[in-house]
């Protein structure tokens, strides 16, 4: 059952901290320090802002087009700007800017001149807004995390900030759900996701970014039995919903043979760390969460569900990560851990989905998102960094096209230099790593911009015959592990890595 609350409710839930915060709105900010309170007697939020009134912004000084989200300006990788070069120089774009980040695997966001940055600095976790043009500071909130990874990797934030004309959401690596003022750095509001429900421990903290839909903010939660996925109020944050948990997976067809239907047991993690997408199919707008048990679409206004499908490794210590892609009336999932792919159909009344096919060994993407382009599907595929291969895989049957690992020629053909070095065997000269591993791609104009987990930084055609790569070079200040997928607004290029935030120019010289 959806539990949407009635204003008695409402009015309990603002008591255990749903909290909008109007008086903050009318303070600014008032000196270079200020300490604002959050709900359930938190740690306070510190707002540092560069001088004692906010730093006016100049306007973007090109056209093009915001990156304010989680892959972009519709949330599948694909930017439409124009007028970037075709070939890159021998040493790579143009570097505009650069600037030591603390830790986190979240991408940066762009609105307008502003873009903004989540990051782990010692025990505090970040969001900074820099300008987009020259990466200088304008704002910094900074609160407490004790967050540590029970795996060993970083203990920084996974999530995208969310960016729109005046607000900036953040979700932190231990559910600190933020609402802040985009030009003044003040807390509208901040809910504890742990604090306020049920949240079994997960593997690697909090993982997927939220979406805005209407005045929605849509969280994938993960909490038990019921709150797996959560709507608030993007003004106040105030819980609208919740839904997905016991009432969608108890009893589930998991299509496995030793146990054809999911038995609820109330101990499962409900986490995700896969972005959930607004969609409309069949003129019918969707919410579809691809969870830790599978894929499920809930009406956006209600939580009501519309349908699931079960799709989840075998094995315990595994994840759902990559976003669904939703070309028409289908839905293709992807996941590592030995369950490849599926090609969904979704019925005319939109209550149900036919499989199309499934393939458990076709594309494994791990955590970044496939794209789609002219019937075919394009991801990095592979667990570990030494199967992983950018692969094509055909939209009507899931068969494999091409796949490459980024090299394309024997081992021979390469020799360790000093420091670990890679060496062309042929020309005695150094080059970028040759492997791509689980790398991240965008599409722009005709090509993908390619961010290899090590640094390399590629130009690949979109091709449907063949892999192709144009352009190749070393990401300036890139290294293991690159995990956050590039971001491209105004024809600037922002990659990021565990220590370090660049800005690299993609633009044709002005003639």
């Amino acid at each position: 059952m959806v539990r949407c609350l009635n204003p008695r409710q409402r009015e309990r839930d603002g008591r255990r901290g749903a909290v909008c915060v109007p008086l903050l709105l009318t303070l600014g900010v008032l000196s270079p320090l200020v300490s604002i309170s959050c709900s359930h007697a938190e740690e306070p939020v510190s707002s540092v802002a560069v001088s004692n009134s906010p730093i006016p912004v100049p306007p973007p000084d090109r056209k093009g087009d915001d990156w304010p989200q989680f892959l972009g300006p519709e949330g599948t990788g694909i930017s439409l700007e124009t007028g970037l070069l075709d070939v890159w120089p021998a040493d790579g774009p143009p570097l505009l800017w650069s600037r030591v980040v603390g830790t986190g695997y979240s991408a940066p966001s762009v609105r307008g001149n502003r873009l903004v940055i989540h990051h782990r600095e010692q025990d505090e976790e970040i969001v900074q807004c820099l300008r987009a043009d020259t990466g200088e500071p304008i704002w910094r909130v900074a609160y407490p995390s004790a967050f540590r990874d029970p795996y060993g990797y970083n203990n920084g934030p996974r999530c995208s900030p969310l960016l729109t004309e005046d607000r900036c959401y953040t979700f932190g690596a231990e559910g600190k759900l933020l609402c802040l003022d985009l030009k003044t750095s003040e807390q509208i509001w901040m809910r504890d996701t742990q604090a306020d429900f049920e949240i079994p421990k997960a593997f690697f903290g909090v993982g997927a970014t939220p979406i805005l839909e209407d005045n929605k903010l849509i969280v994938l939660v993960g909490g038990q039995p019921n709150s797996g996925v959560v709507a608030f109020d993007a003004t106040t944050g105030e819980t609208l919903w919740e839904s997905v948990g016991k009432q969608t997976w108890d009893g589930a067809d998991t299509r496995v043979a030793s146990q054809p239907t999911y038995e609820w047991t109330g101990e499962e993690m409900v986490v995700s760390y896969s972005s959930p997408i607004a969609v409309t199919i069949h003129g019918k707008r969707h919410v579809l969460c691809l969870m830790r048990q599978g894929l499920v679409s809930v009406d956006p206004e209600t939580g009501k569900e519309n349908f699931h499908y079960w799709f989840r490794s075998r094995t315990h210590d595994s994840v759902n990560a990559a976003r669904p892609v939703v070309v028409g009336d289908t839905i293709m999932l992807s996941a590592a851990y030995r369950v490849g792919s599926a090609l969904l159909r979704v019925a005319e009344d939109g209550k149900s989905v036919e499989e199309v096919w499934s393939d458990p060994r076709n594309l494994l993407t791990h955590w970044s998102t496939a794209i789609d382009h002219d019937g075919h599907y394009y991801g990095f595929s592979g667990r570990h960094e030494q199967e992983g291969t950018l692969t094509c895989i055909a939209a009507d049957t899931g068969k494999v096209v091409w796949k490459s690992n980024g090299w394309g020629r024997g081992l021979d053909a390469m020799t360790r230099g000093p420091e670990g070095t890679v060496i062309d065997a042929e020309t005695k000269e150094p080059i970028p790593w040759p492997f791509y591993g689980r790398g991240s791609a965008i599409m722009v104009e005709d090509k993908f911009v390619v961010l290899g987990e090590r640094g390399t930084l590629a130009l690949v055609e979109v091709n449907a015959k063949e892999w192709k790569e144009t352009s190749r070079c070393t990401g300036p200040k890139m290294h293991y592990p690159c995990w956050a997928a590039p971001v491209l607004s105004r024809g600037r290029l922002y990659l990021r890595c565990e220590d370090a935030l660049v800005c690299l120019d993609l633009r044709k010289p002005e003639k």
